[in-house]
């Protein structure tokens, strides 16, 4: 573990720039983006076009270590290269942007209300590649879509089992069991899951480091206990669907929560934009997350 990526991540004063779909999720990444299907013939070059799109983000000059604390990569990403450099040292070398892997393989069947994540049968590989480029944690997703305890239950306890394993290899993990927005019982589901974060941190070990990533909360403020825990490093909140507007207003609500955005940072961006619309609005996108992030309104 990187003391000096640690500290700056400890620091908060920015935000993680999630850049990590992956084959799921990466046709509409790049439909929004403006490149449809028709532009690629098969995976390999849908991945190349989505590369192409991520270098062109984070080699732009508004995306920079003062703003951005790190950047989540999906494996693919991190076992490519940006202007010649592997892009985790890319990022940390030339952006002072600390890299963060994606290990999650997608979500099981949906059962008590809730989508585990599918076995993460390739873990001891990934965790491996990630020490080899110099990854400072990994991230892993799961869903949360009810308010069913024994479902809210099971996803915290294999979000910690696998934490275990990667924390004992020296990365840190940030577990995101993500709270649906459309769940009909939100402000119930996010209660259960913070009894049970709670319960589960108080477990570790007292040299023990962990993020957590999850939705803003329906209570401004739920999560503030679990972030004054000295082995919770970031509490982070993702924008969960909404539009970046109003997860920033939300998130400026909250003052536990810095942001781990990923459509609400690249929306508006597109392909055919002059490098000057594209570094304009990706500038004014970051401004907003970052001010969001860093300069919570009063709850007085």
């Amino acid at each position: 573990m990187d003391q000096t990526q640690l500290e700056k991540i400890r620091s908060g004063r920015g935000f993680f720039a999630a850049l990590d779909q992956s084959g799921g999720s990466t046709p509409k990444a790049l439909a929004e983006y403006g490149i449809d299907e028709d532009r690629y013939r098969d995976d390999d070059e849908m991945f190349d076009l989505v590369h192409e799109m991520r270098t062109r983000v984070v080699t732009d000059p508004t995306f920079d270590g003062e703003h951005v604390l790190a950047a989540i990569l999906f494996e693919q990403t991190m076992d490519r290269e940006v202007e010649g450099v592997p892009t985790g040292r890319y990022l940390w070398e030339r952006k002072q942007v600390v890299p963060i892997l994606k290990v999650d393989k997608g979500l099981a069947d949906e059962d008590h209300g809730v989508q585990l994540m599918k076995p993460i049968d390739t873990l001891d590989d990934l965790i491996a590649r990630a020490n080899e480029h110099a990854m400072f944690g990994t991230k892993m997703r799961s869903v949360i879509k009810d308010a069913d305890q024994d479902g809210v239950a099971a996803i915290v306890d294999q979000q910690f089992e696998y934490a275990a394993r990667i924390a004992a290899a020296g990365l840190v993990p940030i577990l995101e069991p993500e709270v649906s927005i459309s769940s009909p019982h939100k402000a119930e589901a996010e209660a259960l899951l913070h009894d049970a974060l709670r319960a589960r941190i108080t477990e570790l070990p007292d040299d023990a480091v962990i993020m957590l990533k999850l939705s803003i909360p329906a209570q401004p403020g739920l999560y503030a206990d679990l972030g004054d825990d000295p082995r919770v490093l970031q509490v982070l909140a993702l924008s969960g669907g909404y539009e970046r507007h109003e997860a920033c207003e939300r998130l400026a609500q909250d003052p536990a929560m810095i942001a781990s955005f990923s459509r609400a940072l690249l929306e508006g961006l597109r392909d055919d934009q002059t490098d000057e619309e594209f570094s304009g609005t990706l500038g004014a996108s970051i401004r907003e997350i970052f001010t969001a992030s860093v300069q919570k309104v009063s709850q007085d």
